[in-house]
């Protein structure tokens, strides 16, 4: 089973969008996938979805628009678990199968784009993991708030222990306020990786980026920090 031909499902004047499927394994079946390829990209995202929202929450909308915008191209697609309309996330095998297909479904995509990886929250960090044990064709990876630590659990950097084994140039950005990631735990762990990776802190951010009224900011600002710190770091990959 190869992946579906995308289609175009909307077009504006500098944000096609292609909706595709793609096959996981013979288990998990197929998923879908969504395609934003602005007409001047230099770069295409794979972007997986943290674990309780999908391709299609707010946040991941509104950073595909974002990063059009940027001239950088997005590959949003569904875990097994949400394409068939589950809560709970699949195990995690099945979560870095899915990432892995969705890296190859991607590069067929978009051919000729250098493929930066990237999730939110678990997407992230499956993909980390996936990259941890085994090569990835991406130039390096984006971590839109990276899960640290279980939220009401004591914070620890267990979760954090493979990213030595990645290899590649990774962008960390992480909220203040965030409750999944101490940034007293996660700023030695990033230092500790070397000059490529790097953690921008995202003032007043929680773990959806979402910020206070008082902080003088709105969330709309923020998403425009995510997107201009994630175009920039791209740069510096290719």
């Amino acid at each position: 089973m190869s992946a579906s031909t995308p289609s175009p499902t909307a077009t504006t004047a500098t944000r096609p969008v292609f909706d595709s499927r793609f096959p996981v394994d013979e288990r998990s079946g197929e998923v879908s996938a969504r395609l934003v390829r602005p007409a001047d990209a230099h770069a295409l995202l794979v972007l997986a979805h943290g674990a309780g929202a999908d391709m299609n929450h707010a946040f991941m909308e509104s950073m595909a628009r974002r990063l059009a915008d940027r001239s950088l191209a997005t590959f949003r697609f569904q875990f097994p678990y949400t394409e068939a309309g589950r809560r709970g996330p699949n195990p995690g095998p099945v979560l870095r199968a899915t990432v892995r297909a969705a890296l190859a479904a991607g590069a067929g995509a978009a051919p000729g784009l250098p493929l930066i990886a990237a999730g939110k929250s678990m997407g992230g960090r499956m993909t980390s993991l996936l990259a941890a044990d085994e090569a990835i064709d991406a130039r390096g990876i984006v971590f839109f708030g990276f899960p640290l630590h279980a939220a009401g659990k004591p914070p620890s950097t267990e979760r954090g222990e493979h990213l030595a084994r990645v290899g590649l140039p990774m962008l960390f950005l992480q909220g203040t306020r965030d409750k999944l990631a101490d940034l007293a735990l996660l700023e030695p762990l990033v230092a500790g990786l070397g000059a490529k990776t790097t953690l921008h802190r995202v003032e007043g951010g929680d773990h959806g980026f979402h910020v206070l009224k008082r902080s003088g900011r709105n969330d709309a600002e923020v998403l425009d920090e995510l997107a201009d710190t994630t175009r920039d770091f791209v740069e510096t990959l290719l």
